[in-house]
């Protein structure tokens, strides 16, 4: 993409029925480096993250606390869901709430606008309903049992009883849409992502569309249905256009910013990728430009849940670690899209291994060795050697792999291809010995083309790393003696980032953690 386009990106938003574990630290993580890497690149960003608080299910947690469903939503906004963007250093532009009156007011007129443009009627209907995905399940995701459960269907995610509701609601014409979000689909191949989330909607468009629900009178925490009081807008409906609700209150809105790029679970990939572009097409706009599933985060094999004491928060890995390395072990460790597995072992392992071996020791040295044997000023004459030339040719290549892996998303291969010219540094500096150069002065001429080349290749690594690791670049970038700030080069313009000719000092950016987790 060139300069002067604009990238606007999402999470989900998240239930405040309990605090955020690393799950939820995962999808916005990956959202704030997509972010970054698109605003380094001199776009018009716009990143957005919030919560969700309307619905059963908070309205369940709320009674259990003895707390009113706002008075919950506040304790769990205010205490936990703010204070985790600055655990985890989010750059995130807007910080959206269902129970905000930008968003409860333009989701009624939203809906307003369908009624009267003839996509909603009412109904009366019965099925069963998991309290736990705010949904009423098809046939594929209703199972039998086990344990205490047994004889009763209980939900395939939650593994918890659904509950047979029976009401007299609004629903939304989405069965008319199957047609259009098919020609969408096949019009659009990369709008959902990965494949495989491509083709289970792809499954389940196909096999046939039943209108939607839109509507809940069981309950009253929601937003009021414009035409009829009685009724509460159906969460999912309500949480979904706050993509758009967000975008009102900004200068520009929807027509600076939309079609966003949205980063879901995929166990919310339906609502995203069918609900979704059907409910925008019917108001007559423009579908999203990506729904992007990422994986399961797994805890000894399972799914992070809280229910299921598997949840970790994140600032119990962020208070041994740092955000950086949390951040870094996250898009690093797990291939985007794909379901993962966290341990403290493994984090232990690639922090030492990657981090603070890896690229640590290398910029230490490199401004170390500058700083010794030039006394921090390298001369600005360089004869380069074919081996320098050689090293610069792979951090061109490493540029332009990462850059092209950032506009699909993956930037777990973005990562792998810095960190190859991570380790060409490591081997170049090997192979090169400058300390024996050192020793003798005939070599000197040799001995600055060496650091002069181990020192533009750590300046691109910090470029490269300034998305997922910000505040390790801008200690790495003032070390080099950069001019201005890193986060103001693109990273295509990496290898030609400006020094101001004199080194700095440089701490450890990653001290060994002696300490093991569990």
């Amino acid at each position: 993409m060139a300069s002067g386009e604009s990238f606007y990106v999402t999470t989900p938003i998240f239930y405040v029925n309990d605090v955020p574990h690393i799950g939820h630290a995962y999808a916005q993580v990956a959202a704030d480096v997509l972010a970054r890497w698109h605003q380094q690149r001199g776009e018009d960003t716009w990143f957005l993250t919030g919560t969700d608080e309307h619905g059963q299910k908070i309205m369940r947690s709320a009674i259990a606390n003895n707390m009113t469903p706002r008075e919950w939503a506040d304790k769990l906004v205010d205490g936990a869901w703010r204070p985790v963007l600055e655990t985890l250093n989010l750059s995130n532009d807007d910080f959206i709430r269902t129970t905000e009156d930008r968003h409860e007011t333009f989701v009624a007129d939203f809906l307003s606008k369908l009624n009267n443009d003839g996509y909603i009627y009412e109904d009366e209907f019965e099925a069963l309903y998991c309290v736990g995905c705010e949904e009423f399940k098809p046939e594929a995701e209703i199972v039998d049992g086990t344990g205490d459960y047994e004889g009763k269907k209980v939900c395939a995610i939650h593994s918890k009883p659904m509950e047979l509701m029976r009401e007299r609601n609004y629903f939304f014409k989405l069965s008319e849409f199957q047609d259009r979000l098919l020609e969408f689909y096949e019009a659009n191949p990369k709008f959902v992502q990965p494949e495989s989330a491509r083709n289970e909607v792809l499954s389940f468009v196909r096999s046939g569309l039943l209108d939607l629900s839109i509507s809940r009178t069981s309950f009253d925490w929601g937003v009021k249905v414009p035409w009829d009081d009685s009724h509460v807008v159906y969460v999912w409906v309500d949480a979904l256009l706050n993509y758009l609700s967000a975008l009102s209150t900004v200068e520009g809105g929807t027509e600076r910013y939309w079609p966003a790029n949205h980063i879901v679970g995929k166990d919310i990939l339906r609502f995203h990728a069918i609900i979704w572009p059907a409910l925008l097409m019917a108001a007559g706009i423009e579908p999203p430009k990506r729904v992007y599933a990422t994986g399961w985060l797994l805890v000894g094999g399972e799914k992070m849940s809280k229910s299921k004491l598997t949840g970790i928060e994140p600032a119990e890995i962020t208070k041994t670690f740092g955000a950086d390395a949390f951040r870094y072990y996250f898009m690093r460790a797990i291939r985007f899209g794909h379901d993962g597995s966290f341990s403290w072992e493994d984090i232990h392992a690639r922090y030492h291994a990657e981090l603070a071996n890896g690229l640590g020791n290398l910029a230490s040295r490199t401004i170390a060795m500058v700083n010794k044997y030039f006394g921090g000023e390298l001369p600005t004459e360089i004869q380069q050697h074919v081996d320098d030339e050689q090293l610069l040719n792979i951090a061109a290549e490493s540029i332009r792999t990462a850059d092209a892996a950032i506009d699909e998303f993956a930037i777990d291969q973005a990562l792998a291809a810095t960190w190859k010219l991570v380790d060409a540094l490591n081997l170049y500096i090997t192979e090169q010995e400058p300390w024996k150069l050192a020793k003798d002065e005939a070599n000197r001429d040799r001995l600055a083309a060496v650091l002069d080349t181990a020192l533009r290749g750590v300046g691109v690594l910090a470029v490269l790393i300034n998305p997922v690791m910000p505040e390790t670049a801008a200690k790495l970038w003032t070390g080099l003696g950069a001019e201005g700030t890193v986060d103001a080069i693109a990273p295509a313009d990496a290898l030609n980032w400006p020094s101001t000719g004199r080194v700095g000092e440089l701490a450890p950016l990653f001290p060994r953690i002696e300490t093991e987790q569990q």
